[in-house]
């Protein structure tokens, strides 16, 4: 009997060592699973008529992804990653269907950017099944059924183009929980006519036409400048780390980008400075700071060409304390953007009723019955937003 308790006193023992070594183990997979995604493909027609297309996604890829800070699923701020994928253009590969993965899915939104700012148009052969069953296949999706997945196929030839069935590409993604929401640069009639309402409706997704060369006015805001400046002083928080190549490219790309959102329509750059301001903008990558509040890297575990210029004549408690500053002075930045970011909001709201108010007082003096303007075909930036929301209220 002494023996049998014996091995019964083993059994638990060994139990609980086996249980408490595994607890770090599932700590850490709860940990991860506790940061919900949202994961959006976004596949460009780049054909030669697509260049108004081209040039909305690229100049309101910073309104979408802030716009989309402000989702929500299980009550969390979701982790966001995009991909961008580019087909119908005679200059890719035939064999491969004209069609070429640009960026893989990636938290690292400045790849996007730039990548988007690079693409051209060429020629035209436009197979909508190829693209959307590459993405399906190729990219790295979430298996979790909590996250939002969603690919977003903008163009304007017949959706069923090509040795690709269509609808056989849409069911695969909705397999996987993947919606296809489908944009059609035409009119709202042709597009239903060329299938890409349908291909929208058998990955329940969402269809959508819109004007490519639309114009859309912004104005401008008196907190502009000062976001500007405040984004000038972001950029000084950030320190490469890697090898030399590496830490050059990820502070260049940084401020190519600012460059290219100060350069288009008035609104862009404040839109791209609010998501700097926001915790969606990370680049462990390539960034020490962001690293090391990921768990990416130990300051202490990096070979010494493989430091910042910045820390590496530094003592191991001076490099820590370096970071730590850093980090601190980013936080501030960021809140006093974030602020700022409200307070125009607030401004914009405003000019926007006055003018309204003015507009219906201007149709009242001359006795003119007032009568609503005709609406703005939808953008890009609203095509993709309104999606990714109604994907995630269903979440």
């Amino acid at each position: 009997m002494a023996s049998v308790k014996r091995c019964w006193a083993r059994v638990a023992v060994l139990g609980c060592v086996g249980f408490m070594l595994a607890r770090p183990a599932v700590a850490e997979e709860k940990k991860q699973e506790a940061v919900p995604k949202i994961q959006v493909a976004i596949l460009l027609d780049t054909s030669n008529s697509m260049d108004g297309l081209i040039n909305q996604a690229r100049t309101q890829l910073w309104k979408i992804v802030n716009e989309l800070t402000t989702v929500r699923l299980g009550g969390k701020a979701p982790k966001l990653e995009v991909a961008l994928y580019e087909y119908g253009n005679d200059g890719l590969p035939a064999k491969e269907g004209f069609l070429r993965m640009v960026v893989p899915m990636t938290g690292d939104l400045d790849k996007v950017s730039e990548a988007m700012f690079a693409l051209k148009t060429n020629g035209g052969q436009e197979f909508c099944g190829r693209v959307i069953d590459a993405a399906t296949r190729q990219l790295l999706w979430s298996t979790s059924s909590k996250d939002v997945k969603c690919i977003f196929v903008a163009g304007n030839e017949p959706f069923n183009q090509g040795d690709f069935d269509y609808a056989k590409a849409c069911k695969q993604a909705a397999a996987k929980g993947i919606t296809v929401s489908t944009i059609f640069c035409g009119t709202n009639a042709e597009g239903v006519q060329t299938f890409w309402q349908r291909g929208a409706q058998l990955a329940d997704g969402s269809y959508m036409s819109i004007d490519q060369d639309q114009q859309l006015a912004a104005a401008p805001a008196p907190q502009d400048k000062e976001l500007a400046q405040l984004g000038v002083q972001l950029n000084a928080t950030y320190l490469a780390y890697g090898d030399a190549k590496k830490r050059q490219e990820g502070l260049r790309r940084q401020a190519e980008q600012d460059v290219n959102a100060a350069k288009s329509p008035v609104g862009a750059a404040a839109a791209r400075a609010a998501f700097k301001a926001s915790g969606q903008y990370l680049n462990p990558d390539w960034d020490l700071v962001d690293a090391i509040q990921e768990g990416r890297v130990r300051l202490e575990s990096l070979a010494e060409d493989q430091l910042p210029d910045a820390v590496r004549s530094l003592s191991g408690v001076e490099r820590k304390a370096y970071v730590e500053k850093l980090a601190a002075q980013r936080k501030n930045i960021q809140a006093k953007m974030a602020k700022l970011g409200e307070t125009r909001k607030v401004y914009l709201a405003e000019q926007d009723r006055k003018l309204q108010a003015q507009m219906a007082a201007s149709r009242g003096s001359v006795g003119v019955q007032a009568k609503a303007a005709p609406a703005a075909a939808p953008s890009f930036e609203r095509a993709v937003t309104d999606a990714v929301k109604a994907a995630a209220q269903k979440k």
